[in-house]
């Protein structure tokens, strides 16, 4: 059926273009009251849902950046656990080495001696565990990648050091210790050893501090970019919850109108 083939009236058409209208407006109104939202695609407002887009994508790039920061923390940490260990144990194996100086036993130097070099067995032990997620920077020289920035430009790169008994030149125990010149001298390298575990304990703190002042960072540049998005997007669901009453009463009356003015019409069948 084409439109031509019905004839309404002036009046009829009038408010029928009108009730169309406000049928439209209503059904905008509840896809905005349903998704929160008075930009639900380009068609509604083209900057304003692009700019939104792109500002939601950015932060979800962030996101995933923010997510390997965490891991990288954890990473830290776990040299840091280590680090902390194999300084308690060499401190244990200083002990020892005075237990030793104060004894001319050479049958009890050597049962010290023994106890010394167990302790550098776990020392090599505790450095291969302090991995975290398939990377140890305890081990061996190993690099740790912290990308900060969406394409990477921004990075941080943390590198690990040797903290088994090689890498701190804690050789075994010099001539089973029957001299105080051996005990002295390895008792030396121990004093050594803290000293390199200080300084790179030291350097790690100092790329920890600078990934948890970018993981902060990242959280407040997340907001801000959801927030801007939301801005452009978001509707004010009290006016939409106004703009829904006012319309329903229009539609009503729309429809009452409507009704009304084909009463003319109607006035042909009181002729037969």
């Amino acid at each position: 059926m084409t439109v031509s083939d019905i004839s309404l009236t002036a009046g009829m058409r009038t408010n029928l273009m009108n009730l169309q209208q406000t049928s439209q407006l209503l059904n905008r109104t509840q896809q905005r009251l349903s998704s929160g939202k008075n930009v639900n695609s380009a068609l509604d407002n083209p900057t304003n849902y692009f700019s939104a887009q792109n500002a939601n994508q950015r932060a979800s790039d962030l996101s995933d950046r923010k997510d390997g920061m965490g891991q990288a923390v954890q990473t830290v940490n776990a040299a840091n656990a280590g680090i902390t260990a194999i300084t308690g144990l060499i401190s244990a194996a200083k002990g020892i080495a005075q237990s030793a100086l104060s004894t001319s036993d050479t049958n009890v130097q050597s049962k010290l001696a023994s106890q010394y070099d167990t302790i550098r067995s776990q020392i090599d032990n505790l450095s291969s565990d302090s991995g975290y997620s398939g990377l140890n920077l305890l081990s061996s020289v190993n690099t740790l990648t912290v990308n900060f920035n969406e394409n990477a430009s921004s990075a941080l790169s943390v590198v690990g050091f040797q903290a088994n008994s090689t890498g701190l030149s804690l050789s075994g125990a010099s001539n089973n210790w029957q001299t105080t010149s051996d005990i002295t001298s390895d008792t030396a390298k121990m004093d050594s050893a803290v000293t390199t575990l200080r300084t790179n304990t030291q350097t790690l703190a100092a790329n920890l501090n600078i990934i948890t002042t970018r993981q902060s960072f990242t959280d407040s540049m997340i907001n801000t970019l959801q927030t801007g998005a939301d801005n452009l997007t978001l509707a004010d669901m009290n006016q939409e919850g106004a703009n829904m009453l006012m319309l329903q009463t229009r539609q009503s009356l729309g429809t009452t109108s409507l009704s009304m003015s084909s009463q003319a019409a109607q006035a042909v069948l009181k002729l037969f």
